[in-house]
Protein backbone atom coordinates (compact mmCIF):
# COMPACT_ATOMS: atom_id res chain seq x y z
CA UNK A 1 0.00 0.00 0.00
CA UNK A 2 1.00 3.26 -0.76
CA UNK A 3 2.17 5.26 2.26
CA UNK A 4 2.87 8.58 1.20
CA UNK A 5 0.42 11.91 -0.68
CA UNK A 6 1.39 14.69 -1.73
CA UNK A 7 0.00 17.98 -1.29
CA UNK A 8 1.80 21.25 -2.19
CA UNK A 9 4.61 19.72 -3.48
CA UNK A 10 5.43 18.53 -0.14
CA UNK A 11 5.52 14.30 0.01
CA UNK A 12 3.44 13.48 3.12
CA UNK A 13 3.22 9.99 5.28
CA UNK A 14 -0.46 8.92 5.38
CA UNK A 15 0.63 7.75 8.90
CA UNK A 16 0.92 10.67 11.34
CA UNK A 17 5.07 11.03 11.84
CA UNK A 18 6.20 10.66 14.95
CA UNK A 19 8.86 13.59 16.61
CA UNK A 20 10.87 11.93 18.72
CA UNK A 21 12.95 13.97 21.31
CA UNK A 22 15.56 11.92 23.10
CA UNK A 23 17.11 13.97 25.72
CA UNK A 24 17.53 14.65 29.09
CA UNK A 25 15.22 16.00 32.13
CA UNK A 26 15.47 19.68 31.37
CA UNK A 27 17.47 19.29 28.03
CA UNK A 28 14.85 21.72 26.38
CA UNK A 29 12.07 18.67 25.14
CA UNK A 30 8.95 20.19 26.74
CA UNK A 31 9.99 24.51 25.26
CA UNK A 32 10.59 22.66 21.76
CA UNK A 33 7.25 20.70 21.97
CA UNK A 34 5.26 23.63 22.74
CA UNK A 35 6.81 25.82 19.72
CA UNK A 36 5.97 22.74 17.69
CA UNK A 37 2.27 22.82 19.00
CA UNK A 38 2.02 26.73 18.34
CA UNK A 39 3.16 26.58 14.52
CA UNK A 40 0.31 26.76 11.95
CA UNK A 41 1.78 24.68 9.13
CA UNK A 42 1.44 20.60 10.79
CA UNK A 43 -0.96 19.64 13.55
CA UNK A 44 0.75 17.85 16.06
CA UNK A 45 -0.14 16.41 19.74
CA UNK A 46 2.25 15.82 22.18
CA UNK A 47 2.43 12.77 24.13
CA UNK A 48 4.46 13.14 27.82
CA UNK A 49 5.37 10.18 30.09
CA UNK A 50 5.00 12.72 32.71
CA UNK A 51 1.44 13.49 31.87
CA UNK A 52 0.79 10.05 30.84
CA UNK A 53 1.40 8.20 34.29
CA UNK A 54 1.41 11.14 36.73
CA UNK A 55 -2.21 12.21 35.21
CA UNK A 56 -4.08 9.61 33.82
CA UNK A 57 -3.08 6.61 35.92
CA UNK A 58 -2.61 9.27 38.94
CA UNK A 59 -5.52 7.35 41.07
CA UNK A 60 -4.82 4.34 40.13
CA UNK A 61 -0.86 4.57 41.42
CA UNK A 62 -2.29 5.73 44.92
CA UNK A 63 -4.91 3.08 44.21
CA UNK A 64 -1.74 0.31 44.17
CA UNK A 65 -0.15 2.18 47.46
CA UNK A 66 -3.02 2.06 48.87
CA UNK A 67 -3.73 -2.12 48.62
CA UNK A 68 -0.09 -3.12 48.00
CA UNK A 69 1.71 -1.04 51.05
CA UNK A 70 3.11 -4.29 52.10
CA UNK A 71 3.60 -7.87 50.75
CA UNK A 72 1.39 -10.69 52.34
CA UNK A 73 4.55 -11.60 54.62
CA UNK A 74 4.99 -7.91 56.34
CA UNK A 75 8.08 -6.79 54.37
CA UNK A 76 7.29 -3.74 52.45
CA UNK A 77 8.53 -4.52 48.46
CA UNK A 78 5.62 -1.59 47.13
CA UNK A 79 8.57 0.13 45.08
CA UNK A 80 9.35 -3.07 43.38
CA UNK A 81 5.32 -3.88 42.46
CA UNK A 82 5.14 -0.18 41.29
CA UNK A 83 8.03 -0.24 39.18
CA UNK A 84 6.67 -3.41 37.45
CA UNK A 85 3.88 -1.74 36.90
CA UNK A 86 5.13 1.57 35.15
CA UNK A 87 7.18 -0.54 32.87
CA UNK A 88 4.05 -1.66 31.95
CA UNK A 89 2.59 1.87 31.52
CA UNK A 90 5.64 2.77 29.33
CA UNK A 91 4.70 -0.10 26.98
CA UNK A 92 0.73 1.22 26.85
CA UNK A 93 2.61 4.92 26.18
CA UNK A 94 4.30 4.07 23.11
CA UNK A 95 1.33 1.65 22.23
CA UNK A 96 -0.38 5.36 22.11
CA UNK A 97 2.11 6.74 20.28
CA UNK A 98 1.56 3.76 17.15
CA UNK A 99 -2.08 4.13 17.81
CA UNK A 100 -1.94 8.06 17.18
CA UNK A 101 0.41 7.45 14.24
CA UNK A 102 -1.87 4.92 12.59
CA UNK A 103 -4.95 6.94 12.30
CA UNK A 104 -2.48 9.84 10.73
CA UNK A 105 -2.06 12.02 13.82
CA UNK A 106 1.58 13.42 14.10
CA UNK A 107 2.93 13.41 17.33
CA UNK A 108 5.56 15.34 19.55
CA UNK A 109 6.98 12.60 21.73
CA UNK A 110 8.85 13.85 25.34
CA UNK A 111 9.91 11.36 27.63
CA UNK A 112 13.40 9.61 28.81
CA UNK A 113 15.26 6.64 27.42
CA UNK A 114 17.52 5.90 30.17
CA UNK A 115 16.02 2.12 31.09
CA UNK A 116 16.89 -0.55 28.63
CA UNK A 117 13.79 -2.84 29.09
CA UNK A 118 11.32 0.32 27.95
CA UNK A 119 13.47 0.96 25.16
CA UNK A 120 13.40 -1.99 23.59
CA UNK A 121 9.37 -2.16 24.14
CA UNK A 122 9.88 1.13 21.99
CA UNK A 123 11.69 -0.32 18.81
CA UNK A 124 9.71 -3.54 18.80
CA UNK A 125 6.44 -1.03 18.74
CA UNK A 126 7.38 1.65 16.43
CA UNK A 127 10.22 0.53 14.35
CA UNK A 128 7.88 0.71 11.25
CA UNK A 129 6.48 4.18 11.53
CA UNK A 130 7.81 7.56 10.13
CA UNK A 131 9.55 8.31 13.79
CA UNK A 132 11.99 11.33 13.37
CA UNK A 133 15.06 10.73 15.82
CA UNK A 134 16.14 14.47 17.25
CA UNK A 135 19.13 14.45 20.25
CA UNK A 136 18.04 17.39 22.31
CA UNK A 137 21.55 18.05 23.86
CA UNK A 138 23.41 20.58 25.99
CA UNK A 139 26.28 20.42 28.49
CA UNK A 140 26.19 19.11 32.15
CA UNK A 141 26.66 22.45 33.48
CA UNK A 142 23.63 23.98 31.72
CA UNK A 143 21.45 21.21 32.37
CA UNK A 144 22.54 21.56 36.20
CA UNK A 145 21.68 25.41 35.84
CA UNK A 146 18.64 24.74 34.54
CA UNK A 147 17.62 22.64 37.46
CA UNK A 148 18.99 24.85 40.08
CA UNK A 149 16.37 27.40 38.20
CA UNK A 150 13.11 24.88 37.90
CA UNK A 151 13.56 23.77 41.20
CA UNK A 152 10.47 21.14 40.65
CA UNK A 153 13.28 18.38 39.69
CA UNK A 154 15.03 16.17 41.86
CA UNK A 155 19.15 17.88 42.01
CA UNK A 156 21.71 15.84 39.97
CA UNK A 157 18.66 14.14 38.21
CA UNK A 158 19.75 15.05 34.40
CA UNK A 159 23.23 14.13 35.07
CA UNK A 160 22.16 10.44 36.91
CA UNK A 161 20.40 10.31 32.48
CA UNK A 162 23.15 11.71 31.01
CA UNK A 163 24.99 8.78 29.69
CA UNK A 164 22.36 6.20 29.26
CA UNK A 165 20.08 9.23 27.18
CA UNK A 166 23.06 9.95 25.15
CA UNK A 167 24.27 6.42 24.60
CA UNK A 168 23.19 6.67 20.81
CA UNK A 169 25.49 7.95 18.07
CA UNK A 170 23.17 9.19 14.96
CA UNK A 171 20.35 11.07 15.16
CA UNK A 172 18.39 12.49 12.16
CA UNK A 173 18.52 16.13 13.54
CA UNK A 174 20.89 17.02 16.68
CA UNK A 175 19.91 20.46 18.05
CA UNK A 176 21.92 21.96 21.11
CA UNK A 177 19.58 24.01 23.23
CA UNK A 178 22.23 26.39 24.10
CA UNK A 179 23.07 27.66 21.00
CA UNK A 180 19.29 27.11 19.40
CA UNK A 181 16.21 28.66 20.93
CA UNK A 182 13.10 26.54 21.40
CA UNK A 183 11.86 28.40 18.14
CA UNK A 184 14.73 27.88 16.28
CA UNK A 185 15.05 24.31 16.99
CA UNK A 186 10.69 23.60 16.04
CA UNK A 187 12.29 25.46 12.55
CA UNK A 188 14.46 22.96 12.00
CA UNK A 189 12.43 20.25 12.96
CA UNK A 190 9.85 21.19 10.42
CA UNK A 191 12.69 21.81 7.63
CA UNK A 192 14.02 18.45 8.19
CA UNK A 193 9.67 17.54 7.23
CA UNK A 194 8.99 20.19 4.48
CA UNK A 195 12.42 18.45 2.76
CA UNK A 196 11.17 15.11 2.10
CA UNK A 197 14.24 13.17 3.49
CA UNK A 198 14.30 9.63 5.15
CA UNK A 199 14.01 9.53 8.63
CA UNK A 200 16.46 6.87 8.48
CA UNK A 201 18.29 7.29 12.54
CA UNK A 202 15.56 4.99 14.42
CA UNK A 203 15.06 2.44 11.93
CA UNK A 204 19.24 1.63 12.57
CA UNK A 205 19.17 0.95 16.11
CA UNK A 206 18.41 -2.37 17.40
CA UNK A 207 18.16 -3.94 20.70
CA UNK A 208 21.79 -4.78 21.36
CA UNK A 209 22.55 -1.34 20.16
CA UNK A 210 20.84 0.49 22.71
CA UNK A 211 22.63 -2.34 25.69
CA UNK A 212 23.69 -0.08 28.77
CA UNK A 213 26.62 -1.72 29.83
Amino acid sequence: MDNFTTFAGVTKLKQGIIVFLNGTSSSGKTSISTELLNQKEISFRHLSIDDFIHGMFHDYIDFINTKCSTSADGEDDVEVSIQLIIDSLVTLFYSTVKFMSEKGIHVVVDTVNDNEARFNACLDLLNDRPVLFVGVTCSKEELMRRENLRGDRQSGLAIAQYDAIYRFNEYDIELNTEALSPNECADLILDFIRSNREYAAFKKLNKSSVSVS
